[in-house]
C-alpha cells in the first residue's frame, strides 16, 4: 500500500514583492528612460506577480557608464578588501534563503525543495568561494599580477537565476572588475532582490548594476562599445549571435550554451542507483536544465529490466504546486517553453518513437507537462538530437563500450555526460573519449563551486567555476 503525502506548503508570506520595479543602476532603483513595462508571471498559477522596467539602450548606457565610473575605485582595492563584500553578499544570502528560495520558486516555477536544498546553498557557496580567491590571486596560475578586464556585460537564463548569477558576478567582483547584468525576461525578480542584498552589504555604488528587460536590452548590453567581457548562458541560437555581434572587437567572451547530455548505463551498473540517476539527470528543475542526461543510452542486455525500474519510479513522482514540499516537478517556466516541449514531443510521436508518461493529475492553471520517455529512439530521431530543455528522455541502446562513446558523441553539442558502472577502470577508459566538459561517474547534475564547468562544440566556450573561472575576468 503506497503511502499518500498530505500537502505541506511553504509559506509565500516570508516574501514581499513590490507592484512595481525599476533598474538598478549606480546603487539606487531608478526608472527607465523608455516608460516600457513587462509583467512577470508564476508558471505555476499564470497570477502577474509584479511589473518591471523594459530597460532602454539609454538605460543600458547609464549603466555601463556607472560601472566604468566605479571601476576606478573597486579595482583599485587589495583583494582582502573586495573579499569582505562578497563574504557579506554570501552570509547574507545565507540569512535570507528561505525568503530568496521561495521567490524563485514563485517566479520561476521549480519546487520548493530545489531552490532550497539545490540553488541557494550553491549561491552562497559561489560567493564564499571566490572571496577566498579575492586576495590570492597571484597564486592562481595567472601571473604575478593579473589585472581586471573592466566593466563585465553578462546576461543570465531563466532556469537558475540566482545560481547563474552567482557563477557570474562572484568570480568577476572577485577578480576587480565591475558588472552590469541583465536577467532572463521571465525571471527578473531574484536578481532585483539580489540588488537590495548588495546594498544591504553596503557595496559601492556601481559595482553591481541591474537593468532588466527583454532580448533587445541584452542586444544593447552585449553591442555596448565599453563593455569589455560579456559571459552569456542560454540557448545554442542565441550563443551564437552573440558570437557574430562581437566578432571583430576586443571583447572577452565565455558562452555556455545548450546541450543533449548522454547517461550511459553498463550491464555492471547497480539498477537502482542508475534509475535515481536517470531521474535526477533529466527531471531535475523540470529538465529545464543545460546539462540533463536527456539522452539515455542502456546497454541492450540490461535495458528491460533498467526500464521497468525507471517507469516503477516516474510512477512515484509527484507533479504539483511547487510550493509544496513534497513536490517533485513543477511547472514549465513559461507558455512558450511549454509549446516548444509539447511540439517536440508529439514530432517524437510522429516520427515513430513509443511515447509513456505515468499517470498524473495535472493543475488545470499554469504551464505543465508529465514525465515522459520515448522508447525505440534511433538517432535519426529529432528527439535524440534537438535539446527539448523539458522532462523527456530518449532512450536508445548499446552494445560495447565503443558504441555507446560513438553515440554520446553523436551530437553537435557537448556539455555533460554520464557514466553508471561498477568498473572504475571502464569509468576511466570511458570518460577520456567522451567529448563532454563535464562527465559524472555513478551520479549526475552534481555541482560545486570549485570544480570547473563548460562545454566543447555548440555548448559553448570558456569554463565557469573554480580557478578557471577566474581567468575569463581577468587580463591574461
Amino acid at each position: 500500500m503506497a503511502f499518500e503525502y498530505a500537502p505541506a506548503p511553504e509559506s509565500r508570506a516570508i516574501v514581499d514583492i513590490a507592484p512595481s520595479y525599476g533598474l538598478f543602476i549606480d546603487g539606487e532603483f531608478t526608472e527607465g528612460s523608455g516608460g516600457g513595462l513587462n509583467k512577470t508571471v508564476s508558471p505555476s498559477t499564470e497570477e502577474v506577480l509584479a511589473e518591471y522596467t523594459q530597460a532602454s539602450t539609454a538605460d543600458v548606457d547609464r549603466a555601463v557608464r556607472a560601472a566604468r565610473k566605479a571601476f576606478e575605485k573597486w579595482s583599485a582595492l587589495p583583494g582582502s578588501e573586495r573579499a569582505k563584500y562578497l563574504f557579506r553578499i554570501a552570509r547574507i544570502i545565507q540569512e535570507r534563503s528561505r525568503e530568496l528560495a521561495v521567490l524563485e520558486t514563485l517566479d520561476n516555477g521549480k519546487p520548493i525543495k530545489e531552490t532550497r536544498d539545490t540553488d541557494l546553498p550553491l549561491v552562497a557557496a559561489h560567493f564564499f568561494y571566490y572571496a577566498g580567491w579575492a586576495d590570492k590571486l597571484s597564486h592562481a596560475g595567472y601571473g604575478a599580477d593579473p589585472k581586471p578586464l573592466g566593466v563585465a556585460g553578462q546576461v543570465i537564463p531563466w532556469n537558475f537565476p540566482l545560481l547563474m548569477l552567482a557563477w557570474k558576478i562572484a568570480p568577476a567582483l572577485a577578480t576587480g572588475n565591475t558588472v552590469v547584468l541583465k536577467p532572463a525576461e521571465t525571471t527578473p525578480l531574484s536578481a532585483l532582490f539580489f540588488a537590495d542584498i548588495c546594498r544591504q552589504a553596503g557595496l559601492p555604488r556601481g559595482v553591481v548594476n541591474i537593468v532588466t528587460g527583454d532580448g533587445a536590452t541584452g542586444a544593447a548590453l552585449v553591442g555596448h562599445p565599453d563593455i569589455d567581457k560579456v559571459a552569456f548562458t542560454g540557448s545554442t541560437a542565441v550563443g551564437k549571435a552573440i558570437a557574430r555581434q562581437i566578432a571583430g572587437t576586443d571583447k572577452k567572451v565565455t558562452l555556455e550554451l545548450g546541450g543533449k547530455g548522454a547517461n550511459i548505463v553498463f550491464d555492471d551498473a547497480p539498477v537502482d542507483q542508475a534509475v535515481e540517476g536517470i531521474v535526477t539527470g533529466i527531471f531535475f528543475n523540470q529538465g529545464q536544465v543545460c546539462c540533463a542526461g536527456s539522452r539515455l543510452l542502456v546497454q541492450e542486455s540490461v535495458h528491460d529490466e533498467l526500464l521497468d525500474s525507471l517507469k516503477r519510479r516516474l510512477s512515484t513522482l509527484r507533479v504539483g504546486d511547487p510550493l509544496d514540499k513534497n513536490t517533485d516537478l513543477g511547472a514549465i517556466n513559461s507558455a512558450e517553453q511549454l509549446a516548444r516541449i509539447t511540439a517536440l514531443a508529439e514530432t517524437g510521436e510522429a516520427e515513430g518513437a513509443q511515447r509513456w508518461s505515468p499517470d498524473c493529475e495535472l493543475p488545470s492553471a499554469g504551464y505543465w507537462f508529465a514525465p515522459t520517455l520515448f522508447t525505440n529512439v534511433t538517432q535519426a530521431h529529432t528527439i535524440a538530437r534537438d535539446e527539448i530543455f523539458g522532462p523527456v528522455l530518449s532512450v536508445l541502446t548499446f552494445r560495447t563500450p565503443e558504441e555507446a562513446v560513438a553515440k554520446a558523441n553523436n551530437t553537435q553539442y557537448g556539455l555533460s555526460a554520464g557514466i553508471w558502472t561498477e568498473k572504475g577502470s571502464r569509468i576511466l577508459a570511458v570518460a577520456n573519449r567522451l567529448r563532454a566538459g563535464v562527465v559524472w561517474a555513478n551520479t549526475f547534475n552534481k555541482f560545486d563551486p570549485t570544480s570547473p564547468f563548460g562545454g566543447y562544440k555548440e555548448s559553448g566556450y570558456g569554463r565557469e567555476g573554480g580557478r578557471h573561472g577566474l581567468e575569463a575576468y581577468l587580463d591574461v
